[in-house]
Parts: structure tokens; C-alpha cells; sequence
């Protein structure tokens, strides 16, 4: 039997068990949460069977992935899901699950939530799963485009589950990187204005090649690995190779944001599992209930002004 021979030793296994029961408890809670989490969403499809979820749990009852959209979101995708912007930038609670979101434009301009899903890891197998059932909560409709960040795993993942889907790396996401990517060069500042003006100001494919070579050659970046391998992949994130596609007027995937600040409004990092879907349920109704109120009152509005001889306008964005 072997012997503690210092307080140094003693502490340090305190610390270990301390840090088992921790990660034990931990598991305990994050299992229960996940059957009310379960719980909540049956419940919620007994409500209204067109509301759609999958779980996929992990060996311990844990969730894995999990995916969900409304009666409203799927509706939504019928009528404006030709583009969609999916997005995995946001940080949820206390688990640290990836949350993606799926948005798309609607016909007033408004950013509209098609769904989320949670995910332990981003590996290539979580986002298969995750697309592949996004497909088949939305009919087996597949978007005619895609906007994403530049992220390889996401790329492949759409290309095997949404072969026919034009997908789009967010441009904003790219040109964020020069001053990090370039900075080591004399005159970045230059070189940055230079690049953005290459980008933007050009509509012909030739045009662009041509110039993007005479860029390169200028600043002595022939060599640059980062700006070749954007150069082998503009097809999917310089505007010249990609506006002949309906995109809704999406560039970038910067309308995260607005679905940022939508997300802060009912998640805390202590949130539960089954506090997120009940408050992004509730959310999601609350935002619904202010948009019809608002659209009603400017059908009104265009009412009185059009009985009274007058050519109606639109008073809202």
C-alpha cells in the first residue's frame, strides 16, 4: 500500500477528485437537460406538427447535434429560399455547443431565421448530418445558393449534401483578413486599397485576371500562399464570378449580426438547454407578433391615404 509523503501530493489528488465530481455532476446535469431539452420539442410538435426536430444523442444520452425550425420558418423557406446565409460565429451556453443558424431575406428586406441547430463539434460528419437533415426539414428543397464563411469543413460538407446549391464565401469575412495576412509587407496599406479596388470595381472575368496578376506583380506578392489560394478559389467569392446568380442582394454574411443581437436577447451563458428553445420559441413569436402589427398598421395607413386621392408610399424600410 503505497503512502501520501506530502501535503503537495494530498492537494493535488483533492484537486483531481474535486475535478471528477465537477465534470461528474457536470455530465449529470447536461443529461437531464437534454431530455427536458427533448421533452420541450415533442411537446412543441404535439402543439403543431409542422414544427420539425432531430436529436442525435451521444452514448450517454447527451446531445450530440440537434436541429429545429418552426411551423413559420419552414413556411418562410417555400417563399424566400432560393438564398440562404448559414452561420456557426455564435457561442452559446454552458455546454459550448456550436450554434448554426440558417437565414434568408424576406420580401421586405428583413433577415428571417429558417432554423438552428446545435452542435458539439464542427467536423466534417456534424455538418453532413447537419445539412442533410436541414434538407429534409425543408422538403428535400435544396437552396439555388448558399452564403457561408470561408470555412473548408462547411465548403465540402455542402458540396456532398447540396450538390445542385451555389455556395459563396462571405467576401466581408475575406477582405477582414488582409491586414493580418499582409501586414508583414512594406506599404499594406496600399496593398489593401490596391486588392479592395481589384475586387470590387470590375465586370468582366478577364478584366479581373488581368489585373489581379498586375496587382500581384506591383507588390511583389507572386509568392504570397494566402492571396494564390484566393486567387484558385475565386470563383466562389469575387463578385465578377458570381453576380450573374439571384443573391438577394447578399454579399456577406454581416446580416449575422442582426441575428446576433436577436440571440443575446434571450441567452445568458448559464442558459439550459431547454431555457434556449423555450425563450428562441418565444422570441421568434414575440418578433412575429411585432412584425404583423407593424405591416397592418402601414396597410391602414396606405388605406387612408389612398381614400383620400393620394398615391400611397411605403413608411417602413
Amino acid at each position: 500500500m503505497g503512502f501520501i509523503s506530502s501535503h503537495r501530493e494530498l492537494g493535488f489528488i483533492e484537486k483531481d477528485v474535486k475535478n471528477y465530481i465537477t465534470r461528474e455532476v457536470r455530465n449529470i446535469f447536461e443529461e437531464d437537460d437534454a431530455k427536458e431539452f427533448g421533452k420541450y420539442l415533442v411537446r412543441m410538435k404535439e402543439k403543431n406538427p409542422n414544427i420539425f426536430f432531430e436529436l442525435n444523442l451521444e452514448a450517454d444520452h447527451c446531445i450530440k447535434h440537434a436541429l429545429w425550425a418552426d411551423a413559420r420558418s419552414r413556411a418562410a423557406f417555400d417563399y424566400f429560399g432560393d438564398v440562404v446565409s448559414f452561420d456557426t460565429t455564435y457561442n452559446t451556453n454552458r455546454y459550448n455547443f456550436i450554434l448554426g443558424s440558417f437565414v434568408v431575406v424576406n420580401h421586405h428586406g428583413q433577415s428571417t431565421l429558417l432554423g438552428c441547430a446545435l452542435m458539439k463539434n464542427e467536423d466534417i460528419q456534424s455538418f453532413k448530418w447537419l445539412f442533410e437533415c436541414w434538407l429534409r426539414c425543408m422538403g428535400g428543397k435544396a437552396p439555388k445558393g448558399i452564403l457561408i464563411d470561408q470555412y473548408a469543413l462547411i465548403q465540402r460538407a455542402i458540396e456532398l449534401c447540396l450538390p445542385t446549391t451555389v455556395h459563396r464565401w462571405c467576401i466581408w469575412h475575406v477582405m477582414k483578413k488582409i491586414p493580418s495576412k499582409l501586414n508583414g509587407y512594406k506599404g499594406h496599406n496600399e496593398i489593401e486599397q490596391e486588392m479592395s479596388h481589384v475586387v470590387w470595381n470590375l465586370y468582366k472575368k478577364e478584366a479581373f485576371d488581368r489585373n489581379w496578376i498586375d496587382f500581384l506583380r506591383k507588390y511583389g506578392l507572386g509568392g504570397n500562399k494566402w492571396l494564390s489560394e484566393l486567387y484558385e478559389d475565386r470563383h466562389i467569392w469575387i463578385p465578377v464570378y458570381l453576380d450573374h446568380h439571384f443573391w438577394t442582394g447578399m454579399r456577406s454574411t454581416q446580416r449575422r449580426e442582426s441575428m446576433h443581437s436577436f440571440f443575446n436577447k434571450f441567452i445568458t451563458w448559464n442558459s439550459s438547454l431547454r431555457q434556449f428553445v423555450k425563450q428562441y420559441d418565444n422570441c421568434l413569436a414575440s418578433r412575429e407578433r411585432i412584425r404583423c402589427c407593424r405591416f397592418s398598421h402601414r396597410d391602414t395607413v396606405r388605406n387612408k391615404i389612398s381614400n383620400r386621392g393620394i398615391v400611397s408610399v411605403c413608411i417602413y424600410p
